[in-house]
Formats: C-alpha cells, sequence, structure tokens
C-alpha cells in the first residue's frame, strides 16, 4: 500500500515538472503541495533539481513566484512583531565587495525610529560576510536564537542572525539544491527565496540593492534589472511596500575591504563624516528610502535631511553601539578603533606601470582576502584585510600603490597577492566610467 502510494506522488510530482518544461503555469494548490513535499522531505532530490532546471529556463509568472514565496514563508515559523509599533522595513543586499551599508542602515534606520529586522540568508554573503564583519568586534556573538532575535528588535530596534533553520526551511532546502543543480541565478527563485525569509522575520516593507558585476553574484546588468522589477511586481502582488535599487558593484565600495578594516571604516564615517564619496552616496540614498518606505518622511527633501542629521549628529553612531553592546561586543573598540584586532604586516600593492586604472575586479580582491585571512575552521582572521584601495579612473605612477595590504601569516600572502594582482587592470586612457546607481525600481 505504501509503495503504491510512493508511486502515485512521485508520477504526481513527474506531472508537475512537464507541465513547467512545457512552459505552463502552476496553480496555488500546486504550488502548496509542492512546497509540502519539501517541507516533508517527500520530494526526491533528483526530482526536485529537474524540477528547478525546469524553472530555470521557463521561469516562473509574477503570480506563481508571489505564491512560491508565500508558500515557503508558511512553510516554517514566523515572527509576529505585531506589539512593536514602530514601522518594521527589511533590507537585502545582492552580494557586494566592501559594502558597509548592510552594517551602517539597520542603525540608521534605528536612529530614525524605523525597525530592521536582519535575517540573512547565504544568498545575501559574497565571500565576506556581514556577520563575518560584525564577529570582528572582540566579544561580538552573532550565535542568537529567535526569542533573543525579536527581544533585540523590541529593545534596539534592530538584530542580526543568519538564517534560522525553523524559518522558511523549505526555501533552505530548495537553496541547497540550486547550488547542486547550478540555477542559483534563476531570478523567480531569488525573490521568492528573499521574500520568503524577510518577510518571516516581521518585516513589512522591503529596501533592496540588487548589484551587479564582478562583486556580486550578478554579473548581467539585464538580469540585474529583470531581479529588480521581479521584486517589486512580486511584492505588489503581497501587498508588501518596497523600493529596489540596483547598483554597480564592479569594485569595492569605501576604501577597505576584510573585516575589522571595514568596522573601521564605518566607525570613521559614522563619527567623523569621513568616507569614500561611493559610500556616502550609497548609504545617504538607501536610508532615504527606508525612512520614505516606512513614512516617517514625507519627501525627499525631508527624507535627506533626518537622514543627514541623524549620521551628523552621532545619533546613527551611539545607535551602532547600542546594537553592538546588545549583542555583547565591546564598544570600547567603536570609541578608540585602535583596540581593533590589527595585523603584524603591512604592505603596498605597487602599480606595475604608470596609467589609469580602467577596471577592478572586486571579486578577486575579495577572494584574495579570504585566502590570507580564512582559518582552518572557515572563520576570517579579522585583522586581514586591505585599505585605501584605489578606485577605477585614477590615474597612477609606476610603483604607486593599487592599495594596502594587512595580514598576519607570509605562508598565505603568495596565494591571496595573486589574485590582488590580477583585479586591477592599467590602461594609457581614462576609462567612460557609468553611475553608482544605475535604476530604482518602486
Amino acid at each position: 500500500m505504501r509503495e503504491k502510494k510512493e508511486k502515485k506522488m512521485a508520477h504526481s510530482f513527474t506531472f508537475l515538472i512537464e507541465k513547467k518544461r512545457d512552459g505552463e503555469e502552476f496553480s496555488r494548490d500546486e504550488i502548496k503541495s509542492l512546497v509540502d513535499a519539501i517541507t516533508d522531505d517527500k520530494l526526491p532530490p533528483h526530482q526536485l533539481a529537474a524540477l528547478l532546471m525546469a524553472i530555470y529556463f521557463r521561469g516562473l509568472s509574477v503570480q506563481e513566484t508571489a505564491t512560491l514565496a508565500d508558500e515557503l514563508m508558511l512553510s516554517g515559523e514566523v515572527l509576529s512583531l505585531e506589539e512593536i509599533t514602530w514601522p518594521k522595513v527589511a533590507n537585502y543586499t545582492a552580494g557586494g565587495v566592501g559594502d558597509k551599508v548592510p552594517l551602517i542602515l539597520p542603525a540608521l534606520a534605528a536612529a530614525c525610529g524605523v525597525v530592521m529586522p536582519t535575517m540573512i540568508g547565504d544568498d545575501e554573503n559574497f565571500i565576506i560576510g556581514t556577520l563575518d564583519k560584525l564577529s570582528a568586534i572582540p566579544g561580538f556573538c552573532q550565535d542568537t536564537d529567535l526569542d533573543e532575535f525579536t527581544n533585540h528588535l523590541r529593545s534596539v530596534k534592530s538584530a542580526f542572525m543568519l538564517q534560522h533553520a525553523s524559518v522558511a526551511p523549505a526555501d533552505g532546502t530548495i537553496y541547497r539544491l540550486r547550488h547542486e543543480s547550478a540555477t542559483i541565478p534563476c531570478p523567480s527563485l531569488i525573490v521568492a527565496s528573499i521574500l520568503s525569509r524577510k518577510s518571516a522575520s516581521g518585516a513589512d516593507g522591503f529596501v533592496v540593492d540588487v548589484k551587479w558585476g564582478s562583486g556580486s553574484f550578478i554579473k548581467d546588468l539585464e538580469q540585474a534589472k529583470t531581479l529588480a522589477r521581479t521584486i517589486v511586481r512580486t511584492c505588489d502582488i503581497l501587498k508588501h511596500r518596497s523600493v529596489v535599487l540596483v547598483t554597480d558593484a564592479n569594485q569595492p565600495l569605501g576604501g577597505a575591504v576584510g573585516t575589522a578594516l571595514e568596522i573601521e571604516e564605518v566607525v570613521r564615517f559614522l563619527k567623523t563624516d569621513e568616507a569614500e564619496d561611493d559610500l556616502r552616496q550609497l548609504v545617504l540614498r538607501m536610508g532615504m528610502e527606508v525612512v520614505r518606505l516606512a513614512g516617517v518622511a514625507g519627501s525627499t527633501l525631508s527624507a535627506k535631511q533626518m537622514v543627514q542629521r541623524s549620521i551628523s549628529s552621532g545619533a546613527v553612531f551611539e545607535k551602532f553601539k547600542e546594537i553592538v553592546a546588545a549583542y555583547g561586543g565591546d564598544v570600547d573598540c567603536l570609541d578608540d578603533v585602535e583596540k581593533l584586532p590589527k595585523a603584524k604586516y603591512i604592505r603596498k600593492l605597487p602599480a606595475p606601470k604608470r596609467g589609469y586604472i580602467h577596471s577592478i575586479n572586486a571579486g578577486m580582491i575579495a577572494r584574495g582576502v579570504r585566502l590570507m585571512g580564512e582559518n582552518a575552521d572557515g572563520t576570517l582572521d579579522p585583522a586581514v584585510g586591505v585599505s585605501r584601495v584605489m578606485k577605477a579612473g585614477v590615474q597612477v605612477k609606476q610603483g604607486e600603490p593599487l592599495m594596502m595590504i594587512h595580514y598576519n601569516d607570509e605562508r598565505k600572502l603568495e596565494a591571496g597577492l595573486e589574485y590582488l594582482r590580477s583585479s586591477y587592470r592599467l590602461a594609457p586612457k581614462r576609462p567612460n566610467l557609468g553611475e553608482l546607481i544605475v535604476e530604482r525600481v518602486a
């Protein structure tokens, strides 16, 4: 009897694979049955992989994507934050090398009266993740449970954690198979994954940074724009407010890549308002989008003034320290960045010739840093990284430093240097550079 039932289920899954293979649309009941089967471990991995490949080539309609996001969310625990009366807006960032905005934005939002739950999925960690960076602060403990996550949202209006196993568990199963079946770049599956996780974490609005280029898992600009539009259309169906920026990630954001070095750059910006132009621009723009979406600012001008005032007054820095303290981090290291982990050695990466920096492969820089700093257990040496990163369009002389390299292990240095050297391309003429913020979709 049991064998007949299993054969019948396998046949029904085969029918759904065939249906999507032929470009037909799933009904809500069909999507629900698929997610239920994944949650209950009744959909064989080879059939799920086949289904994912069919979706990769045929895609999902916006309605299918919204239904899938909703069912994935309902496959696990959904946080109830109704007792928190402040507006709740989540941020999603698709990769990014040297991107400190996910570190700053929760504190900025909180300082402006917006709660920001930050439940981080694997798709948000491009080589060096946000929690890797926060863990460079001595004492910072990222191992929190859902109760602690919710309590932090109540007390400091912000909370960080990796996606919990009980939150959208069917999404976790699908994501692992997407890796194994080479279907990670599918826009419909990306959107369903993002929205299921962020909705389950208690957010009712979404501000998204879709990055494209060498510093993101999205390499094609048109694919990034398609993803941005799909997110907004899907949110419309789900009755969620959303705004998406498409940004250029073909070079590191700001001047440092690493963990402690990036924390130091964050502190310098929040304490003294000193920052690279690209980092400042994106922080201000994302902050403005958050406060406008949350309804705490009524116009673009008032949003800009609110964000600038919260940074210049020191309110964001104080909120950042408050968040770090809630996780056990040593805030003395933020008041005095010399107490953050420091590398034994610092050396320059000299320009091999005179010319303009024509292009930078941000992903190669991040991989170089990872090779120099990765420990046997997969964690990163917090002191390792690069600083004073020269940007595209700058003219350099032969021997002038393209960046400063901070390292502790001479044996690991050579492997990292190969990536760092290869990340820069010099040319005799100044390149034509595009805008950092390519498009806004809302």
